[in-house]
């Protein structure tokens, strides 16, 4: 009912820079879960998504193990990992964990729930026995969590070890680290749940967002809204934060629920095509929707580097560029960045798998100067190009055009079919420039 729904009060959303800024014993008891199911097919990935390279040939998942590693280290606690895992993704994670075994973490991996695929037409699963093959099959949503901790045993072993905390985000956000400053926050309200939001920009309209629905917090999903409101859903200015996916949950609370079997959460319907042309639905959850379960539920409204997803190439690109340094397992924005927010990156089909984006930079550009890159086409990149400002190329169907090693772009358009660059742009320290497209190469 669109009418009951309303903006979250200022006391229902709090502002990260109010927190306590100090230490806590919390973090004894505090556990740390990674939802590690997603295996980047968009991206043209076979394996778990967390298996893919960042800098200096770490990947996902090093970086987290380097995250807990060192919180362990630093403040003498024991502070565990777990990653849920699906069909998909379980025998990746195992065989890389193992990498890890001499290492200060202790690692659980637990498998959530695999659901069968409905076909639309005729409403009948597509799976016809239990062993079929896994394209019958689909992990229903990080939602999925709670049932799997409790199903797997690992909520009641984290409890009998003292924990009672637990944060929880996707692997695949490489912002999301575990925050002293929240969970002091959590223990002092007493409150059960809080979920980790950020302001919206353009690029992030469809992502779900907190709401006060009857005086109860409750997360709202782009597929729950009515077609006629999404004008107003997308607008941004009801709408302000939205949800990171980064969760802090009361594991006791979490128990308390399960046993009364009081976690019912809101079903999201999507309807995905197989390669036959058949339309097949799935049905999901969202962990998030959980919120309206707890008491003291709260949101904190982050800073934007607590998200920092990688979603496809275009994200992926930002992450292995120098706007960036690893630092104790977590990316650090270089100090050189003039603005602390992110270039916008919009990488064209010719990128959208990881092969084709591999192929096409011989090195990650420099961007640090970058505010906004475009790129269509068949575009191939050579060694220490510099962008900066708004850059957009875009070539030809069925041509190329190569930026040449040393080039520097700054607020360039660039198009049509070249083997280096037209008119004006600085390429340092190259001896030739083109001048035309037909034209050979003129030595300096």
């Amino acid at each position: 009912n669109w009418d009951q729904v309303t903006s979250p009060t200022a006391g229902q959303i709090i502002p990260y820079d109010r927190l306590p800024d100090k230490g806590t014993a919390g973090l004894q008891k505090l556990a740390v879960l990674k939802v590690n199911g997603g295996l980047g097919t968009t991206m043209g990935l076979n394996g778990a998504k967390s298996a893919l390279e960042v800098q200096n040939d770490l990947t996902f998942l090093d970086l987290v193990v380097r995250q807990i590693e060192h919180l362990n280290t630093l403040e003498r606690v024991d502070v565990p990992l777990l990653l849920m895992t699906s069909f998909n993704t379980e025998d990746d994670t195992q065989r890389i964990v193992q990498k890890y075994t001499n290492r200060p973490v202790k690692i659980t991996t637990f498998n959530q729930s695999r659901y069968p695929r409905v076909l639309k037409e005729s409403m009948t699963l597509l799976p016809k026995k239990v062993h079929d093959s896994k394209s019958a099959w689909y992990p229903p949503g990080h939602g999925d969590l709670y049932n799997a901790l409790d199903r797997s045993g690992v909520l009641d072993r984290l409890l009998s070890a003292g924990k009672e905390y637990l944060f929880v985000s996707n692997s695949d956000n490489l912002g999301a680290v575990a925050d002293k400053r929240i969970l002091q926050y959590m223990i002092e309200t007493e409150s059960e749940f809080i979920m980790e939001v950020t302001s919206k920009t353009r690029i992030d309209m469809k992502g779900g967002t907190l709401i006060n629905y009857n005086g109860t917090l409750q997360l709202l999903e782009v597929t729950q809204v009515p077609p006629q409101f999404m004008d107003e859903f997308h607008s941004g200015h009801k709408f302000k934060v939205f949800n990171t996916n980064n969760l802090w949950i009361n594991l006791k609370a979490l128990k308390r629920a399960l046993e009364k079997n009081n976690l019912p959460l809101d079903v999201i319907s999507s309807s995905k095509k197989i390669e036959d042309g058949r339309i097949y639905i799935q049905l999901e959850t969202a962990a998030g929707s959980a919120i309206k379960h707890f008491h003291h539920a709260h949101g904190v409204h982050v800073p934007r580097s607590r998200f920092l997803p990688v979603k496809n190439c275009s994200d992926l690109l930002l992450v292995k560029s120098d706007l960036y340094a690893i630092e104790n397992g977590r990316l650090k924005m270089s100090e050189d960045r003039m603005f602390g927010t992110t270039p916008v990156i919009k990488l064209g089909e010719h990128f959208r798998k990881i092969h084709q984006f591999q192929k096409r930079f011989k090195q990650i550009p420099h961007i640090i100067d970058l505010d906004h890159l475009t790129v269509a086409g068949d575009v191939h990149f050579g060694r220490n190009v510099t962008l900066r400002g708004t850059v957009i190329i875009a070539a030809n169907e069925g041509q190329r055009i190569d930026i040449p090693d040393g080039c520097v772009l700054e607020n360039r358009l660039v198009s049509g079919n070249l083997n280096m660059i037209v008119s004006n742009v600085e390429v340092t320290p190259g001896p030739f420039v083109f001048l035309t497209p037909k034209q050979p190469y003129q030595e300096l």
